[in-house]
């Protein structure tokens, strides 16, 4: 009785043992893009921009499942699969990869010391709290190694969900003045496209957060020592993607209950953002709610921290050593932990360097990586496309014809956000 019951319960639980890099994907995507613009889009738009959260979620979809699905049916990760198309798709990751790494992790990091010390008080300075931060991480990351990183974000993720949704719940229960004579903001102005195309550019998460998604997910399968199924990899990316996605409504539902209306001038600097958020809430929901919602506000940013940490190494590392042959792959995988040790140190150093150094032009340097990452986004959807409907693909891996519509209608979208960026930057 027990061997016949033995496989029953392996192949239920193979599918459960998948689950992991989406809880990852889920804590990139839940950060800036979450605490501050969504949030804003409803504290400054009311619900009249929820189709911009919305459409931003549904266009991204099936570029970012991509990732996963490639590694289901090839048992390589997309940078592989980049290399396979060619140089010029190869070395255009690279530049994309490097040309905003520093600064992202730089942007997420202080974000996140802002509200350390608004949440623990210890009078330490941005950097300060940085230096800890990145310590943090580095610890958790070196010591817990992949298994860690997988365990804590389930967690974090799962907390953050509660206190992000507990919040709602609360701003739900009060009772606001009416709203209705409040002036909703013109979409068509200058200030309101450039808000939108940001918002939706950013939300819920960048393109080529599909190419991390890919390692964790063939780290995931080389650690469970099973090979990784397409149900499996497309249920872990369903939790995780809609996860990131709920969180981004909840925030865009605490701007709208809480903030429209309200008269508050918002400041266009994150950390100041989320103090004014905080005190916000305090007033409108009662001094008892600034800890609930100063907590789903650190633990945002740290989930963000820690995943942006670890990734960053994880595509450096199989960029310097990538996959070879089967004979060769144990010794490129210790070639690859080596270089993620020393990577998971410099890119911290030199992100603290630029904090350091160009405090005063940060946000330029942000608006930079944010449009790199933007314009990006068409060439890697359609790198991704072209790698999941490929010849490398198994065929019964591949998207049927029904999505591969929904795809090219998704890819359409895409490129007509990076014209209307385009041309609001440069022709507005």
């Amino acid at each position: 009785m027990e061997s016949q019951q033995k496989p029953k319960r392996t192949k239920k639980t193979s599918v459960l043992k998948n689950i992991g890099p989406g809880f990852l994907l889920a804590g990139a995507a839940i950060g800036v893009s979450h605490l501050v613009q969504s949030t804003r889009a409803g504290a400054d738009y009311g619900y009249i921009l929820i189709w911009a959260l919305l459409l931003a979620c549904v266009s991204k979809y099936p570029f970012l499942e991509f990732g996963p699905r490639y590694v289901a049916g090839t048992g390589k990760h997309l940078i592989a699969g980049y290399k396979q198309l060619g140089k010029i798709p190869y070395y255009l990751f690279i530049f994309i990869t490097v040309a905003s790494m520093f600064i992202i992790q730089a942007a997420v990091t202080i974000v996140t010391a802002g509200l350390a010390e608004r949440l623990f008080n210890f009078g330490l300075s941005p950097f300060t709290w940085s230096f800890i931060i990145f310590g943090a991480s580095i610890a958790l990351l070196l010591i817990g190694k992949y298994p860690g990183l997988d365990k804590s974000m389930k967690i974090i993720v799962s907390l953050l969900t509660l206190a992000t949704l507990a919040a709602v719940c609360m701003a739900l229960g009060i009772q606001k003045e009416p709203v209705e004579t409040v002036e909703v903001p013109s979409l068509w102005t200058t200030a309101s496209l450039g808000f939108i195309i940001a918002f939706m550019g950013w939300m819920p998460i960048p393109l080529d957060a599909a190419v991390w998604h890919s390692i964790w997910t063939k780290e995931k399968a080389h650690e469970i020592r099973e090979k990784l199924s397409l149900k499996g990899a497309f249920l872990d990316f369903n939790i995780g993607y809609f996860s990131a996605c709920f969180i981004g409504i909840l925030f865009f539902l605490l701007g709208v209950l809480v903030m429209f209306g309200s008269g508050e001038s918002f400041s266009s600097n994150s950390i100041e953002f989320s103090s004014q958020l905080i005190n916000l809430y305090g007033r409108t929901l009662g001094e008892w709610s600034k800890p609930v919602i100063a907590i789903a506000a650190f633990v945002t940013m740290l989930s963000t921290v820690i995943t942006v940490t670890d990734a960053y190494p994880r595509v450096i590392s199989e960029l310097f050593h990538p996959e070879n042959s089967i004979s060769a792959e144990a010794d490129n995988r210790k070639k690859r932990w080596q270089f993620y040790r020393i990577s998971i140190f410099i890119i911290p150093i030199l992100s603290l360097a630029i904090l350091y150094f160009t405090s005063g032009s940060f946000t330029i340097l942000v608006d930079f990586a944010a449009g790199l990452s933007f314009l990006s986004a068409p060439i890697l959807a359609w790198f991704n496309y072209k790698l999941v409907t490929g010849q490398e693909m198994p065929e019964a891996d591949r998207p049927g014809k029904n999505y591969r519509i929904f795809t090219i209608i998704c890819f359409v979208m895409l490129l007509v956000f990076n014209i209307a960026y385009l041309g609001y930057n440069f022709f507005i």
